[in-house]
């Protein structure tokens, strides 16, 4: 989870970041279904099938269920015009994935079983096995499957904008800088000795100052990038923000 000090740095950075893709792109689309839009939804869907794993078995499923659901609900949402349902009011990817998961499994789950997993198209591609193993993990507390979901997502969101980081700083050989300041976003020691790292990586404690300052600013920045994929219009950001913030900080 980001400490406070990073926290309050992700919601100053870049103000007037908005991605126009992924998910806006899907509600621009509308009944049409054009291929920006497929290919948009299905980035969308691989990035955070996981939280949607784990609502399933939270439900009470068992995983061969939970795994069977999960595919046969993409395979559904990818073949369909479900995201023409979206309330562009409303538009985040997370409420709406939820609600459709929610109808698909008190309507739909029934009729699917007879298709084994949409007539046997696994239209996206999912690490059932990874995923089981994730949900083992899970604290065995008495959280409700909603509540669940979000932390999921919240998680998820985060350990992709770390991924895209690393990726960035391995782009300029700063991937060993990165793995040693990697607690200073995360909170896991808000008291890493920045003269100790920088001995060990040939550098000075001013250096590193400066680095960890450059590498919280774009963590903000690429959250923010994250944040925007997933709602329906720049003025959702800053909220949605907040919301997952506070989802973590429970």
């Amino acid at each position: 989870m980001p400490d406070h000090n990073s926290s309050n740095e992700m919601a100053a950075s870049a103000p007037g970041v908005f991605v126009t893709t992924h998910w806006s792109v899907v509600l621009s689309a509308g009944e049409s279904q054009s291929p920006q839009a497929h290919e948009a939804i299905t980035q969308l869907c691989q990035t955070y099938w996981y939280p949607l794993y784990a609502f399933v078995r939270r439900q009470g499923y068992g995983p061969h269920d939970a795994q069977d659901l999960t595919q046969e609900f993409f395979a559904r949402l990818l073949q369909s015009h479900f995201f023409a349902c979206a309330d562009r009011r409303r538009g985040r990817f997370r409420s709406f994935l939820l609600a459709s998961m929610k109808h698909f499994l008190m309507h739909e789950w029934e009729k699917a079983r007879a298709l084994k997993r949409g007539g046997g198209q696994h239209l996206l591609p999912l690490d059932a096995a990874a995923g089981e193993t994730r949900y083992t993990q899970e604290p065995t507390d008495n959280v409700t499957p909603d509540k669940l979901f979000e932390r999921r997502w919240a998680l998820t969101l985060l350990e992709r904008v770390l991924d895209r980081l690393r990726e960035d700083c391995a782009s300029t050989g700063k991937a060993a800088l990165f793995d040693a300041l990697k607690p200073t976003l995360t909170g896991e020691r808000s008291g890493l000795a920045y003269a100790e790292v920088g001995a060990r990586l040939g550098l000075s404690e001013g250096a590193v100052k400066v680095a960890v300052h450059r590498l919280r600013h774009r963590y903000g920045q690429l959250l923010r990038e994250e944040i925007a994929h997933t709602v329906a219009s720049p003025a959702e950001v800053d909220e949605e923000l907040r919301y997952l913030l506070a989802v973590l900080s429970q």
